[in-house]
């Protein structure tokens, strides 16, 4: 298969595919743990030292390895250089430096403890947790590294399985041990999930080490640019991790904050975030697989294939997103009572736990927008510190209404803290965005999430009155009927808001009937075949010769002619 557009659809479906079985697993963990444990100290203690996995996961997985490694490895394949001599130089480094990283969190667990829950009344369980996940600083990182090789290899699979073996860990450790070993049984769980990612992945990265022309090179030799590509990588490390951490810092706040708060309070924004966070998760596939066509076109100097791409991914994502946020607002306490209201977890968690869902829901947006511009701005060869210092001042807004509020409103005023950090995160990086990356036409895009929040806003009071209307009925059947209701009047509110928002949609959904087209010149989007004129009468750039061929060499997936795993 050539690099056309058909394998974002297939690509997405696999990975989505992968990804929807992993998250699975994942509530199931939630649930047996909800069920085991409840939420209180014991729960608190454990999620003190998850802060260690969820830091590392977007720092040395999901963000920063990808943004740093994506690049990298698909500009040398895209000079027809090999992957093994960037392998043997930058992976026994990289495991040195992060087991010195973990020992050092072992050492220091108490002192971490202190710094991240200050309130803990009994630190001892965090600190054993602790001890245990600090593992996961190497697992994550080798895991990163394969996964984002593969992901540049256009070999999206393995790396959408890391989170199903995981979980699949986790979920033993807990079941094999948790009547002799407590909770501390989930944080040996995380441990030996961190391995099982690495273990998932290990055989299609030998499968890409043993390929490309670099296979045959004497032993040292590395292709002719390697080295350059390397060093242009690790002189953005510096942005790129300063970001993923700032970014992650909002749960810091948070479990800092609520330590100081009555028991289970950890407990209770941890559960309706993992709920909430679902819908932004899935969102972000489309810009998972679409970013080695970004980094493939700003490598290229393609400044409206940029724009495009961003502006496209932009208007799925948010919809994707919004239409998920209007569901979670209305139907927040059926939704915590049918996953978790089981065993320890009781009917006050579960009221509790919904009020916060339903504010977290309102920065949904915000964490997807962050996300898809993040990419953008990463995707650039010279470093950029912009993300990082508007994450920094996101994280300033979430700190200050937090630590204003927390002690009146609670966890309440913690959730809204997160969203409104986010928001003014994600805002400002869109804005951004015209004047550093690529043409992006601002008021066209602030138009398109307009119409979408209005979609939504609709579509959330429709599944309220449903919800009011179905109050009786089994919680189950509730939720199943009020989704398609709420997506229903999202899809039918959208429409009417504009065709120009279904435009997207077409597009993912019929890329091999668009092939034909855009090989001709023509592309799915009415802005795109105006040679860049937008609604509002912007003119972004012209667009390549015959109106910009997404499928062309600028917007082409890397490797071309390397079939999808």
């Amino acid at each position: 298969m050539t690099g056309g557009t058909g394998s974002v659809g297939r690509a997405a479906a696999l990975s989505g595919v992968l990804i929807a079985a992993g998250t699975g697993l994942g509530f199931a963990r939630d649930l047996v743990m909800a069920h085991l444990f409840g939420a209180g100290e014991s729960t608190d203690a454990f999620l003190v030292a998850w802060t260690i996995p969820e830091t590392v996961s977007p720092l040395l997985i999901e963000d920063a390895m990808a943004l740093l490694m994506v690049p990298v490895v698909t500009r040398l394949l895209a000079r027809g250089d090999g992957l093994r001599p960037l392998a043997a130089s930058a992976l026994p480094r990289m495991v040195l430096g992060l087991s010195l990283v973990a020992l050092t969190l072992v050492a220091a667990a108490p002192i971490v403890v202190d710094v991240l829950a200050p309130g803990l009344a009994d630190r001892g369980p965090a600190v054993r947790c602790v001890r245990l996940t600090a593992v996961t600083v190497v697992s994550f990182g080798v895991a990163g590294f394969m996964s984002a090789t593969l992901r540049a290899h256009h070999r999206f699979g393995p790396p959408a399985a890391i989170y199903l073996a995981y979980n699949v860990g986790i979920l033993a450790l807990i079941g094999g041990l948790a009547p002799y070993m407590g909770i501390t049984s989930a944080a040996l769980g995380v441990a030996c999930g961190g391995l099982l990612m690495v273990a998932v992945q290990a055989p299609a990265f030998a499968r890409c080490i043993r390929q490309g022309p670099a296979a045959s090179l004497p032993r040292g030799a590395a292709p002719k640019g390697g080295g350059v590509e390397w060093r242009i990588g690790a002189a953005a490390v510096a942005p790129v991790v300063v970001y993923t951490v700032t970014r992650q810092a909002q749960v810091f706040v948070e479990r800092f904050l609520g330590s100081e708060l009555a028991p289970g309070s950890i407990s209770h924004l941890n559960y309706a975030q993992k709920v909430a966070q679902v819908p932004m998760v899935l969102s972000l596939l489309i810009v998972t697989v679409t970013f080695p066509r970004l980094a493939r076109a700003s490598a290229d100097g393609d400044t409206w294939q940029v724009a495009r791409r961003i502006r496209q991914d932009l208007v799925v994502a948010s919809a994707l997103v919004l239409a998920a946020s209007a569901f979670l607002i209305a139907f927040a306490p059926a939704v915590i009572k049918v996953l978790f209201e089981h065993g320890e977890f009781t009917a006050r968690d579960t009221g509790r736990t919904a009020s916060i869902m339903r504010v977290y829901a309102l920065g949904l947006w915000g964490q997807s927008a962050v996300g898809l511009a993040a990419r953008a701005f990463f995707a650039q060869r010279r470093p950029t510190w912009r993300p990082a210092r508007v994450l920094a001042l996101g994280l300033a807004v979430t700190a200050a209404i937090g630590g204003a509020f927390a002690a009146s409103a609670g966890t309440i005023a913690l959730a809204a803290a997160n969203a409104a950090g986010i928001t003014v995160a994600a805002v400002l990086l869109l804005a951004g965005l015209r004047r550093g990356i690529a043409p992006v036409p601002p008021r066209r895009v602030a138009a398109d999430v307009s119409r979408l929040a209005l979609a939504a806003a609709g579509a959330c009071a429709a599944g309220m009155l449903f919800a009011h209307a179905a109050a009786g009925a089994p919680a189950l059947a509730r939720l199943a009927a009020g989704g398609l209701v709420t997506a229903a009047a999202f899809a039918v509110l959208a429409a009417l808001a504009g065709p120009d928002l279904l435009a997207p949609w077409i597009a993912l959904r019929s890329r091999r009937s668009v092939r034909g087209r855009t090989e001709s010149g023509e592309t799915s989007d009415p802005a795109d075949r105006a040679g860049g004129n937008d609604a509002t009468g912007e003119n972004d750039r012209t667009g390549p010769a015959g109106g910009g061929d997404p499928a062309g060499p600028a917007g082409a997936d890397v490797p071309l002619g390397r079939p999808l795993r």
